[in-house]
């Protein structure tokens, strides 16, 4: 049966639906995974969707597996995807890092819970994001974005196609199960006014690409597809631009630096956000995906009681945006981050500004009332008439 790969219109939507729509919509062909509360309807829309525009659905045994399917789909051409939460975010970790190294676009979709461990399987969490950077091993860049809406889910999973396939690098969704099972309205435009990047690819035959990890200025080296004649080693070991083991530090050096650099330098790029009232804000509130929804509100309330409050939404998470931080502290008294786990996103922050820094935190389960951010704003706004400290938890 076929379908149209782009379902053009108005939807009432699901938001793990609308990020399998999104990725259809970036051109994505392949999907392998294993079904894991909250990220599930992704891996059963896509499980309908896919063979009716021509596309392959796996589901694999666990998700170790599904990672390496979609780094292998990646080399065989695919724009590829997979969707988990904690729990299979945590088996994917090894292998997100050889992606990094075999410079595989691909897209991971954690739609994160209640955790550490199993946790809550069906309750909210934002407990992932230092993972989504720092969980596999050694030094890399990863991008990850954060939607707050279904909209988003589209919108941003087709962005996540396009990060992936402009870099080479695997690009992360970190969604919560707010938005991901929340149900809202969904626009998508003509398959026409979709933007869809591809990877860069050889423009010489293949006897004469004797270099394939050899890179321009923007450091991103075209990537042959498997089974075109072009003659690849790939490998998770060090190499050099031949693609060949290479156990020698200059040339480990110059590998990393420039797997890491091609996402630093690009930095302006990829860093998306959203302002709201901080013109003349002495108190900004930070807060990402579903949490930032209730923070909107807080601002809204805190703004009706008087206070100069605005907000930062950070909607790439990865690579942080630091310098919006940097130019809003000379301006504000204090920061006021709202997540639900004890204290990430905060670190960072803490990290671009001299300015206190508040936490608005709970450890997750239901959705973060208006209320906690709030009063957290209200002790900032007190603090800020007197003694100054540094990060104090509130929840």
């Amino acid at each position: 049966m076929k379908a149209p790969r782009v379902l053009t219109g108005r939807h009432f939507m699901m938001g793990d639906v609308a990020c399998a729509e999104g990725a259809l919509a970036a051109g994505c062909t392949f999907f392998a995974g294993y079904p894991i509360t909250p990220s599930t309807e992704i891996a059963e829309r896509l499980a309908l969707r896919l063979p009716q525009v021509g596309g392959h659905y796996i589901q694999m045994e666990d998700e170790l597996a599904s990672m390496a399917a979609i780094i292998g789909a990646s080399w065989a051409g695919a724009k590829a995807m997979t969707a988990t939460s904690g729990p299979g975010f945590s088996l994917m970790m090894e292998n997100l890092g050889l992606a990094v190294m075999m410079e595989a676009p691909c897209v991971v979709v954690n739609v994160q819970r209640g955790s550490p461990s199993t946790g809550l399987p069906t309750l909210t969490g934002q407990g992932d994001v230092m993972q989504a950077k720092w969980g596999s091993h050694g030094d890399y860049e990863i991008i990850a974005y954060a939607p707050a809406t279904c909209q988003e889910m589209f919108d941003l999973t087709v962005r996540a196609f396009n990060m992936a396939e402009r870099f080479r690098n695997p690009v992360v969704i970190l969604a919560d199960e707010v938005v991901g099972h929340m149900t809202e309205r969904v626009v998508i435009p003509p398959e026409e006014a979709i933007e869809r990047w591809e990877r860069p690819r050889p423009t010489v035959p293949p006897h004469e690409l004797l270099f394939p990890f050899a890179a321009d200025q923007d450091l991103i080296p075209p990537m042959p597809r498997a089974g075109e004649g072009y003659r690849i080693y790939v490998e998770s070991l060090t190499h050099d631009e031949r693609g060949y083991p290479v156990m020698h530090p200059d040339v480990h050096d110059r590998l990393v630096r420039r797997l890491n650099d091609k996402i630093r330098r690009a930095y302006p790029q990829i860093v998306e956000y959203e302002l709201l009232d901080t013109e003349d804000a002495e108190v900004v509130v930070v807060a990402y995906g579903s949490t930032a929804r209730s923070a909107r509100h807080a601002v809204r309330q805190a703004r009706k009681a008087g206070m100069r409050v605005g907000l930062l939404r950070p909607m790439t998470l990865w690579p942080f945006p630091a310098h919006v931080v940097e130019q809003l502290s000379p301006r504000v008294r204090a920061f006021v981050v709202a997540e639900l786990n004890l204290g990430q996103v905060a670190r960072e922050v803490e990290r671009f500004t001299d300015r206190p820094v508040y936490g608005a935190n709970h450890a997750g389960g239901a959705m973060m009332p208006p209320e906690l951010i709030l009063s957290c704003v209200e002790e900032a706004y007190r603090d800020a008439q007197g003694s100054r400290r540094r990060f104090a938890p509130v929840g």
